[in-house]
C-alpha cells in the first residue's frame, strides 16, 4: 500500500496489543459486561479467532479448549446455541462452523458432535428453508431474514452439504430482495443497507449467480457510503461505522469495485479507531472497543491490502487460506 511509512506512529497498526486484547476476553468473567453478552458468546470467539487469524498469531487462543466449547453449544437437533443452554439458532450454529474450519477440527464434529455429525448440522440447516419462497428462518420461531439465507450456504458449503436446500429457490427470494438502487433489503421491499447487500451478494457469489447483479448501478450506491472522514456508513444519512468496512468493503471486492473508494482516507479513518495502548478496535475514534469492531476494522484493512494483515475471503469472512484448504484451491 502507498503511502503507509508516512502514517505517523499512532496510525500504524498496534498488532501485538490487539493480540492480547483478544486474548483477555474470556479472562473477565468477574465483570458484568461479560455475562451480559453471553448471548454473543460462540459469535465472539469467532470474530476474536478470525481476527487473531488475521493478525497472523492464529494459534494465541488453545485449540482444545475452542473445540469443547464449541462442541458444549450443540443441541440434539444439530444446531448450535450462543453459549451452553441457549437455544439453536442459524447464525451460532454459522459461526460454529467457521470457527471449527478455522482450527480445521471438523472431524471433531464427525466424532463428537451431536448424531451423525456433519450431517446433523446440515440437516437443521435445511430445515430452516421455506421451500415455496427459497427464504432462510433463522430457529423454529420462523423469522426470515437474507442473513439467515446466507448463513445457511456459508455453512452447508463449508461442510460440502449445499445439496440439501434448493439453492434456484434461494437465489429467487434474493433477487426479490432487490431494490431500484440495485441494493438489498432483509426481505422484498425492504430499504437497502450495507449488511444485507453483502448478505447477498455472498449468496449470489455461493450459488454462482453473480450474472444477477447490477454492478455498476450497486457499486454507485456502496462508494456513496464514504462520508469526508474517510470511513463508511451503512446507508444514507448515518454516521461513519468501522464495521461497515466489511460489510461495503468486501461487496465491492465482489464485484471488482473495490477502487471505488479512496482507500487512504479509509485507512486513516480505521487506524484512528485503535487503542493502541490496551488493544483492540472502537466505532468510531475515541469510543469503546470491542472485538466485533475489532475483526470487521481488520477485515477492512485486509481488503485494503494493509502490510502484515493476512489475505481475507471477501464471500466466507475467512483467511484466503483457510477457504482455499477448503475448497482444494492453490493459494
Amino acid at each position: 500500500m502507498s503511502g503507509n511509512q508516512k502514517l505517523p506512529d499512532e496510525l500504524q497498526l498496534a498488532t501485538e496489543a490487539h493480540v492480547k486484547y483478544i486474548q483477555s476476553l474470556d479472562t473477565r468473567k468477574d465483570e458484568y459486561d461479560y455475562w451480559l453478552t453471553e448471548h454473543l458468546r460462540l459469535n465472539g470467539l469467532y470474530w476474536g479467532l478470525t481476527a487473531l487469524h488475521l493478525l497472523r498469531h492464529p494459534d494465541a487462543l488453545p485449540r482444545d479448549e475452542t473445540i469443547d466449547f464449541v462442541l458444549s453449544c450443540q443441541h440434539e437437533n444439530g444446531g448450535f446455541g450462543a453459549a451452553p443452554g441457549h437455544d439453536a439458532h442459524m447464525l451460532y450454529t454459522v459461526s460454529a462452523i467457521q470457527i471449527l474450519i478455522l482450527v480445521d477440527a471438523l472431524d471433531e464434529l464427525e466424532k463428537r458432535g451431536k448424531g451423525n455429525g456433519k450431517a446433523r448440522v446440515g440437516e437443521f440447516i435445511a430445515n430452516l428453508q421455506n421451500r415455496e419462497t427459497g427464504a432462510f428462518a433463522g430457529d423454529e420461531w420462523g423469522e426470515e431474514d437474507t442473513r439467515f439465507l446466507y448463513g445457511a450456504l456459508n455453512a452447508l458449503s463449508l461442510l460440502g452439504l449445499l445439496h440439501l436446500v434448493d439453492v434456484n429457490k434461494a437465489v429467487d427470494h434474493i433477487v426479490a430482495c432487490t431494490n431500484s438502487d440495485g441494493g438489498y433489503g432483509v426481505s422484498p421491499g425492504a430499504e437497502s443497507h450495507s449488511g444485507q447487500i453483502f448478505t447477498c451478494l455472498a449468496a449470489l457469489s455461493i450459488a454462482g449467480r453473480k450474472d444477477l447483479i447490477e454492478v455498476d448501478k450497486l457499486a454507485s450506491w456502496l462508494s456513496e457510503r464514504q462520508v469526508p472522514c474517510g470511513g463508511l456508513n451503512g446507508r444514507p444519512e448515518k454516521k461513519e461505522d468501522v464495521c461497515y468496512n466489511w460489510w461495503v468493503l468486501s461487496s465491492l471486492e465482489m464485484i471488482g469495485r473495490a477502487h471505488w473508494i479512496d482507500r487512504e482516507k479509509l485507512i486513516k479513518f480505521t487506524l484512528s479507531c485503535q487503542d493502541t495502548e490496551q488493544g483492540g478496535l472502537s466505532d468510531r475514534p475515541g469510543d469503546m472497543v470491542d472485538v466485533w469492531h475489532t475483526v470487521f476494522g481488520l477485515t477492512g484493512l485486509s481488503l485494503l491490502n494493509y502490510p502484515g494483515v493476512e489475505a481475507i475471503d471477501p464471500v466466507y469472512c475467512l483467511p484466503k487460506y483457510t477457504t482455499d484448504r477448503v475448497f482444494g484451491r492453490s493459494s
